[in-house]
């Protein structure tokens, strides 16, 4: 007889930052990170950015416990390094948000206080700063050409 799948559950998380996206489904495993289809190491070289991507998953201390899977579009590596940071910290925060409804009494606690850690910690937060368009007349967003009098 055929042995019947049990579905696993999906939590999702988009980031942004930049004109960077991501896309992250978590689902609980063993600890694997693909990123477009390739592992951490392999998709960001620099330190800083590796370290970004980890920092939520690390806050909660469950790294070795989800699978994360991410699709991140647009931007450069820091801006999705961003955006995957920002993702991850989301969707815990729906794991933890659609766990407080079912438990009861102290466990409740310990979920909501998990939310309230990634607040605290700035991984929740949307950093807003953008490229300034290049205006015209000028050089680009600020600098100008120089004056001449004569």
């Amino acid at each position: 007889m055929a042995e019947t799948k049990t579905k696993k559950q999906y939590y999702l998380g988009t980031g942004r930052r930049k004109t960077a996206v991501a896309r992250v489904r978590l689902i609980e495993g063993t600890g694997q990170l693909l990123i477009n289809g390739r592992s951490l190491e392999d998709y960001f070289t620099e330190e800083k950015d590796r370290q970004a991507v980890l920092a939520p998953l690390e806050l909660v201390e469950m790294r070795n416990q989800l699978d994360t899977f991410v699709n991140v579009r647009g931007g450069g590596f820091s801006g999705q390094a961003g955006a995957i940071c920002q993702g991850i910290a989301r969707a815990l925060k729906e794991m933890f948000g659609l766990k407080t409804e079912a438990s009861s009494g102290d466990g409740e606690e310990g979920q909501v206080d998990m939310a309230k850690k990634l607040r605290d910690s700035g991984y929740l937060t949307r950093d807003g700063r953008m490229k300034e368009r290049k205006k015209y007349g000028r050089k680009g967003a600020r600098k100008s050409f120089q004056f001449s009098k004569r």
